[in-house]
């Protein structure tokens, strides 16, 4: 039996093309999704935590506080200074780094006025230097400093830089007048941080520890742990958590990659809600290339029934053929599988170049091909392609041989076989689309993605139901308009309904997966930039943290060029509910909204004081509860406004109701919203130029950087998104000409029958071009009404957790689609129909 099952292959290698070509594709999308997948989280991942790459483990305190406000060091126990020698003696550590912050005024040669920059210490353990330079060299000694783009200096610049060792460690002084320092320091080298996104928000220098220690970073932020060879970074972290445990620390212990993780969170708000989608998209792409590879390897082996039952009447037992059928099945799958994980790397690898190719601060890069996407592709294309055939074989071997080498019709609708296909789809179909809406209304995409799939099946199931119908329908509103092969083509494609949903099904899932693509993209793309609003309210910030601002510092900012709004803040510390100074700020609403960008709803009221939602747990409020602030002599009890973006925002009344001495703390600023990031960040050096000349100790935070550099991250993984969607446009025109050319195969001597009769080759050609158009049209317009539902579905269950979802549809997009597979079917009735017209019909009735 072996060698009739090689014989087989052999004999039916153009048959079989069809099938390894469905297979080849569809495994090809596999891989190449999950290959997208993993390069562009480690893309991502690598460009925001570029400093814990090379580090096994991290050691951090308990932080707490909101993303506009300072962070709280609340961690008990010994400091991380006296942690460091003890993790240092922890079996599999190799090395260890302190890193230390300091913040610093500098004035570089050429600018009219200094700046605020963050100093990070350089670990003197060269495992843990994640530092990469553009230019020149890290310092190694006190008085020299390498610095970041932003900071606008050159290798062999001397800069002035101003500290104030005195004031409060880890950043900038809030209050009083400490002693300034100020020292003269060279720039020895240039670090690249291109691919950090808030590289934008203000100018870094990076120096040796003692340097940073002297501007007043004694303490360290965090300790970054290396492992020896052959320790893993999970059982470093066991081990430190351990060694913290009994030193009674609180302080958080993640492995590297995790803090990477932590990272991407932080600078996002979580709010990258298409890198979940993507990762969601990998299941489905299993999902779908699975129907695809079943739907046409079954039809394939249907054509066979005949021939099987012929080895039969030879002498094969049942079992013989039904295994050498699924050894057949196992060799195509494997062959096909393997060729098309190469395939699906391939095209990972040209997507992953368009998109390096575009200008964004954190480009795809250093393809990632992980294990599990090899084995996924060569176990999906195997296993499908085998259990696809198990149906057909079994139908083959299941009727006496004599019977099945007869012509054989379908089993009709109302069958028993039928009745059953009827139940079984409506109880996948209901209760799917039950946990679907589910999965919507809790925002689980775990509870909603099965929902997805079982509904999916169920409507495969109904589909032989379902689609002649509509086909039918459609046949008669232009059977008018094609003649006698319209009419004709309307009638064929309702006569068998088995046929009929086979070709259709593998456009509709190609449109399906498309539609819901483009849809749950764009919603996608819709809600992150809304939440990106939320997290980033305003473009830039300007800040006072020793004395107040001048009041007419807003306007002379306004008039900047490209600057389009300016609202100051007045400003003052006040005691809350948990006894410590809270920096508060006062607002004019009316005036804001015009400068902010979005979150209209979390500016405060009359009354009111927005309170982070993390700050509001700590302090154990709800929305609408009482929280009073004090300061000396004066109190204030307001209604707590629980937000995502804005911290302990009030009215200016409230503030100068505590402190009538208040002055201007802060200025929002809104830029153009034409500005890229080179015009972003000349305006944030002249709004930086002109306010230090007004008050030495300011900062200029830039926050419409961060949001440009995560625009341009979703901007790469959309692109990633249309790379997928040309693959699964493939898939579907590999899949209906599939199916077209096996039912040319199938019906050959009816069409023989019919040119005997006088339909001409033109006319022929014609009918088949006519029933594809209905075919394909029919599934096109399901396919975009299913893929809306599940686009729209998916997005709200992805993103249902982080908030307001904005749903949005493409209308342009999905009409193209419509359009476009609808052509697609009619150019796929090509070939099969230029081969069924070359047959003679004599030659075509015989077969």
């Amino acid at each position: 039996m072996w060698k009739i099952t090689l014989a087989q292959v052999r004999a039916h290698a153009g048959r079989l093309i069809a099938s390894c070509l469905a297979i080849v594709i569809a495994v090809g999308f596999v891989v190449a999704t999950l290959v997208l997948n993993e390069t562009a989280s480690a893309s991502i991942a690598r460009a925001v935590g570029a400093q814990y790459v090379d580090t096994d483990a991290v050691v951090l305190p308990d932080r707490t506080g909101g993303p506009l406000g300072p962070s709280n060091d609340v961690s008990t126990g010994p400091s991380l200074n006296e942690l460091a020698p003890r993790i240092a003696e922890v079996d599999g550590v190799a090395a260890i780094a302190a890193d230390t912050e300091a913040f610093a005024q500098a004035l570089v040669p050429g600018r009219s006025g200094s700046q605020y920059v963050t100093v990070d210490s350089i670990p003197d353990e060269e495992a843990l230097r994640w530092m990469r330079l553009s230019d020149g060299a890290l310092p190694d000694a006190v008085g020299e400093v390498a610095v970041s783009a932003r900071v606008g200096a050159r290798v062999g610049d001397t800069i002035s830089v101003t500290t104030y060792p005195s004031a409060s460690p880890g950043g900038p002084v809030t209050e009083g007048t400490p002693e300034a320092v100020t020292d003269e320091v060279t720039v020895v080298g240039v670090v690249d941080l291109s691919g950090d996104p808030t590289a934008g928000l203000r100018g870094r220098f990076f120096a040796t520890p003692q340097q940073v220690a002297a501007w007043g970073g004694a303490d360290p932020t965090q300790l970054r742990v290396a492992a020896t060879d052959g320790t893993d970074a999970a059982t470093l972290v066991g081990a430190l958590r351990a060694v913290l445990a009994e030193a009674g620390s609180s302080a958080i212990v993640r492995t590297g990659a995790e803090q990477a993780a932590e990272q991407v969170a932080a600078l996002t708000g979580d709010n990258l809600g298409l890198a979940t989608f993507l990762l969601v998209f990998g299941a489905i792409a299993v999902f779908v290339a699975g129907l695809v590879i079943a739907n046409t390897f079954a039809v394939l082996l249907a054509q066979r029934t005949r021939e099987l039952a012929l080895l039969r009447c030879i002498g094969a037992t049942a079992r013989q053929v039904r295994r050498g059928v699924l050894v057949e099945a196992a060799i195509t799958g494997l062959a096909a599988s393997a060729l098309g994980v190469g395939i699906g790397i391939a095209l990972a690898a040209l997507v992953s170049a368009l998109a390096a190719g575009v200008e964004s601060p954190i480009p795809l890069g250093g393809l990632s091909v992980p294990p599990y996407a090899v084995a996924t592709g060569l176990a999906v294309g195997t296993l499908v392609t085998v259990l696809s055939a198990l149906a057909p074989s079994k139908a083959a071997t299941r009727v006496a041989p004599l019977a099945a080498l007869r012509p054989m019709d379908n089993a009709p609708l109302r069958s028993r076989r039928g009745l059953v296909r009827l139940v079984l789809g409506l109880g996948l179909l209901l209760p799917g689309l039950a946990l679907t809406a589910l999965g919507v209304a809790i925002g689980g995409i775990l509870v909603a993605l099965p929902g997805g799939m079982l509904s999916t099946l169920g409507a495969l199931l109904l589909l032989q139901r379902a689609i002649p119908p509509v086909v039918a329908l459609a046949g008669r509103l232009i059977g008018g308009l094609g003649g006698v092969p319209a009419r004709l083509a309307a009638g064929n494609a309702t006569r068998n309904p088995r046929r009929t949903a086979a070709t259709a099904t593998a456009l509709l899932i190609g449109v399906t997966l498309t539609t819901a693509l483009l849809v749950g993209a764009a919603s996608t793309r819709a809600t992150v930039a809304a939440d990106l609003d939320r997290s980033y309210p305003t473009d830039v910030i300007v800040r006072s943290f020793s004395e107040p601002m001048p009041a007419a510092l807003a306007e002379q900012l306004r008039a900047v060029d490209r600057v389009e709004q300016a609202t100051a803040l007045v400003r003052t510390n006040a005691t809350g509910p948990d006894g410590t100074p809270s920096e508060v700020l006062g607002i004019d609403v009316a005036q804001a909204r015009s400068t902010v960008r979005a979150a209209q709803d979390e500016l405060p009221g009359p009354g009111q004081v927005t309170v982070n939602t993390d700050l509001a747990q700590q302090w154990g409020l709800a929305e609408g509860d009482p929280v009073t602030f004090s300061t000396d002599g004066s109190a204030v009890e307001l209604s707590a406004h629980l937000v995502d973006g804005y911290d302990l925002l009030m009215s200016p009344e409230d503030v100068l109701s505590l402190d009538p001495a208040a002055g201007f703390g802060q200025i929002w600023l809104r830029l153009s919203d034409d500005l890229d990031a080179e015009a972003s960040a000349k305006a944030i050096d002249e709004i930086t130029d002109l306010a230090s000349q007004a008050v030495p100790s300011i900062d200029i935070t830039g926050l419409i950087s961060v949001r440009q550099a995560i625009n341009s991250i979703l901007d790469t993984l959309l692109l990633v998104v249309t790379g997928l969607l040309g693959i699964a446009v493939v898939i579907a025109l590999i899949g209906v000409g599939n199916t077209l050319a096996l039912s040319v195969i199938e019906r050959r001597q009816e069409n023989g029958l019919m040119r005997a009769l006088g339909l001409t080759r033109g006319q022929l050609r014609g009918l088949l071009a006519w029933e594809a158009l209905l075919v394909a049209g029919v599934a096109a317009v399901l396919g975009v009404m299913a893929g809306s539902f599940y686009g729209l579905a998916g997005t709200a269950a992805i993103l249902g957790e982080t908030g307001e979802v904005i749903l949005d549809f493409p209308f342009l997009q999905v009409l193209a689609v419509v359009v476009v597979a609808t052509g697609a079917g009619v150019l796929a009735s090509v070939l099969p129909a230029r081969r069924a017209t070359r047959t003679s019909p004599v030659a075509a009735m015989m077969t």
